[in-house]
């Protein structure tokens, strides 16, 4: 059976910008790229700030994906390469938050869904993945409706708040501007709304948007072409914008210290990074990305162990259930194909029979449909404990039967193939 094989990049080997360098172009020409390797017969790919993870169904997906890393200039270093059953697993563990820097988070269920969506537009999967995204958002679903592994649950943003307070001692009458008014941008503000800071003062492109969030937090929208001005009076930075270039340079930065006299703590979580590297450089600037956030991880997984343990059982037991699934879809492709080769012969078996009958008295309607609903009977009758069997075969792993199954009624060829499709 053609399976699924994964190529895993994120943050537990690799740092942001091995990840950033990792990527190349849109989400879209990338699928599109893949579904053209002429061994590649599904595919799907996930991207956050802190992962890019490449799915493919293919009969050879270990060597399609090895090319695929060679080509894209990734360090076999931070790669991990999974099988087809590693690969469901991993993606139950996803979708549920186990695999987050942050365990639990709510953020990772709809990011999944809607890169699947977006794989589901650009018509690159199929059953196989279908199957697994659907299986995959489903138990996500369920692991937070069973367990408490998303109780309080905190995300990349709050994290990036609670690095500030743990850097600075606390929050309390700190000034803190936060760029970018997305999601991650109102994960972090509203993680601030209850800190007692002084002033939020929130910037983005859209001035429209940062006043909409300002609104909900007392803050204060600041027009993204002064935040330079703002920064001058800010004590911390949060930048968490999904710009493709650099939001906060190295010559901006270096005019804002110039005038500023004192330290500032810049936080950067976008994607990709918003902040240049070299600002850390800077006297008197403290740099921090999301590679400095695994700290805070840790801490979350301890609180939140116990609630892991459970949701490891249930993923456990849901990856038993998508296993069998695919069974029985193994199976269902073959007796589609039987029974699709069956029907090719009883078709024209009853078609003879009705010309024969013909030359030697009137055939109405009545007698056809007779015959047709005999055949049609016998067929049925014929098959049906073979279908039992072959899904027995399929869910004890009795691939040799399946196989002989498929030589014996000539499944194989690519008319059957056709069929099955």
């Amino acid at each position: 059976m053609t399976e699924i094989s994964s190529m895993l990049i994120t943050h537990t080997r690799a740092s942001i910008v091995e990840m950033e360098g990792a990527w190349h172009g849109g989400l879209e020409q990338l699928l599109i790229r893949l579904k053209m390797h002429e061994l590649v017969e599904e595919c799907a790919v996930l991207k956050t700030c802190n992962r890019v993870e490449v799915y493919v169904v293919s009969p050879k997906g270990s060597k399609v994906l090895f090319d695929f890393a060679k080509h894209m200039k990734v360090s076999s270093r931070i790669v991990d390469f999974l099988d087809h059953e590693e690969s469901l697993r991993h993606l139950l563990r996803l979708t549920c938050g186990l695999e987050s820097m942050i365990v639990g988070e709510d953020q990772i269920l709809g990011q999944v869904k809607e890169l699947y969506a977006l794989a589901k537009k650009a018509e690159t999967t199929g059953k196989i993945l279908d199957t697994a995204f659907s299986k995959a958002i489903q138990v996500g679903k369920r692991i937070r409706n069973e367990t408490g592994i998303n109780k309080g649950s905190v995300s990349i943003g709050s994290a990036a708040v609670e690095l500030a307070e743990n850097t600075l001692g606390g929050l309390n009458g700190k000034t803190v501007m936060v760029i970018g008014a997305g999601e991650m941008g109102t994960l972090v503000a509203k993680a601030l709304a209850n800190k007692n800071i002084k002033v939020i003062y929130v910037a983005n492109r859209t001035l429209e948007r940062a006043e909409a969030l300002a609104c909900e937090l007392n803050g204060r929208a600041v027009n993204y072409e002064a935040i330079e001005q703002f920064i001058l009076k800010s004590d911390v930075v949060i930048s968490a914008t999904s710009a493709p270039h650099f939001v906060l340079t190295h010559e901006l930065m270096s005019h804002v210290m110039e005038e500023r006299k004192k330290d500032i703590m810049l936080v950067d979580i976008g994607n990709p990074r918003n902040i240049e590297g070299s600002v850390g450089e800077i006297p008197d600037v403290r740099l921090f990305n999301i590679d400095n956030l695994k700290s805070i991880s840790d801490a979350n997984l301890a609180k939140r162990k116990e609630e892991a343990g459970k949701a490891e059982v249930l993923i456990e037991e849901e990856l038993e259930l998508l296993k069998k699934q695919y069974k029985r879809q193994q199976a269902d492709r073959i007796i589609s194909a039987l029974y699709s080769r069956i029907e090719q012969i009883r078709g024209k078996e009853c078609e003879e029979a009705v010309n024969k009958l013909k030359a030697r008295h009137t055939i109405g309607d009545i007698e056809r449909t007779v015959l047709d609903d005999m055949t049609h009977s016998f067929a049925n009758q014929i098959l049906a404990e073979p279908t039992k069997i072959l899904r027995s075969a399929a869910e004890h792993d009795d691939e040799r039967f399946l196989e002989t199954v498929s030589e014996l009624f000539r499944l194989n060829g690519s008319k059957a193939k056709k069929q099955v499709e």
